[in-house]
């Protein structure tokens, strides 16, 4: 996974592509750093009092804001001109706070002119944003378990250190906390010459994670069983482009993973889980990933991971989870449904 590309020259890269070549998002030659689906309807609401600066200058590849957000401190990574941030400010409400950290002042100049404008618009004012480096939250100001959210949109695959942006990450969530991102995941590993060229580390393209490195990056920060929550395919529009990465294909998925201690396997203990359809927003069913649709008041066997998950975390409130460790039941059947669809056979392997 290592570079043979300096750090310096891919940091310039990026602050080049986003804070001076790029006048808005109609500039991107891909889809790579473009929302794919639209976003819920009360995201969709919240973007309507979002300024159409902040929004123009928005580069992101997903709609990665959960569910369960009042009054919780929310971190977000490469928050570029703040509309994540602005949509989450209304989200957690006047008790909450969110923090941004971004390393293009072009981008931070942006989200700071604005905050007066969202501050009067919202009724409260709970934003701040902070001139650093994803791969180094301490120098940017956060501290050790200090946050219960971190979000991040398209960002991760631009560092050249991605070992210690996870690192950073995980020191600053507290127990029980999340990550929830949207970010570029390639089928394969990318030469590492790639990252020397300029546009492709831009489009978010030279960076992509291998889905298997990410997979053993999260486990070394800590976390062994990392969801899926959605996917969807990025086109390449650009002939010149698709001759510099050649047959590699890329997705577009939102990740979301606990500071929580789990198993690298799913385990079956026999626990059910009943989730209780009180979040406004979710009132019929709840996706804790692609493959776990919790409907309301319907009880679902779950994996020892997915009930930590939904015990040990903020969602606790919303979920009756019953059933201990006493009993072991071997190996949980938990898996993608089409990835069994697919192999024709059963699917034993973990939710990660």
């Amino acid at each position: 996974m290592a570079t043979d590309v300096s750090t310096g020259f891919v940091t310039d890269a990026v602050k080049d592509y986003y804070g001076k070549l790029l006048s808005s998002s109609q500039d991107l030659k891909t889809s790579a750093c473009c929302t794919a689906e639209a976003p819920p309807p009360h995201i969709a609401d919240a973007l309507t009092r979002v300024h159409e600066e902040v929004k123009d200058r928005f580069y992101g590849c997903g709609s990665p804001i959960p569910a369960a957000l009042d009054g919780i401190t929310v971190l977000d990574l490469g928050c570029g001109s703040g509309r994540d941030a602005y949509v989450l400010s209304q989200l957690v409400g006047p008790k909450g706070r969110i923090i941004g950290v971004d390393m293009t002042e072009e981008q931070l100049a942006v989200a700071r002119r604005r905050q007066d404008w969202h501050a009067e618009r919202f009724g409260w004012a709970n934003t701040e944003f902070h001139q650093g480096y994803i791969e180094d939250l301490a120098g940017a100001g956060i501290a050790d378990d200090s946050i219960d959210l971190v979000v991040s949109n398209c960002v991760l695959n631009l560092s050249p250190d991605k070992p210690r942006v996870f690192r950073e990450i995980f020191r600053v969530l507290k127990p029980g906390g999340e990550l929830y991102f949207s970010d570029v995941f390639a089928d394969r590993r990318l030469p590492a010459t790639l990252m020397g060229d300029a546009e492709l580390v831009g489009e978010c393209l030279a960076g992509a994670l291998y889905t298997e490195d990410f997979r053993r990056l999260m486990a070394d920060s800590g976390c062994a069983d990392a969801r899926t929550v959605a996917a969807s395919p990025i086109t390449l529009s650009s002939p010149d482009i698709e001759r510099k990465i050649g047959f590699a294909s890329f997705t577009s998925r939102t990740v979301r993973a606990f500071n929580v201690p789990l198993e690298d396997r799913c385990e079956d203990y026999g626990q059910v889980a009943v989730y209780r359809g009180v979040l406004p927003e979710h009132p019929h069913a709840f996706d804790l990933d692609d493959h776990h649709r919790l409907h309301t008041g319907k009880p679902m066997l779950v994996c020892g991971n997915t009930a930590d998950m939904l015990s040990r975390t903020r969602y606790a409130p919303h979920f009756t989870v019953t059933g201990d460790r006493t009993t072991h039941f071997g190996l949980f059947p938990c898996a993608p449904a089409d990835a069994a669809a697919t192999s024709g056979t059963e699917t034993w392997s973990g939710c990660c």
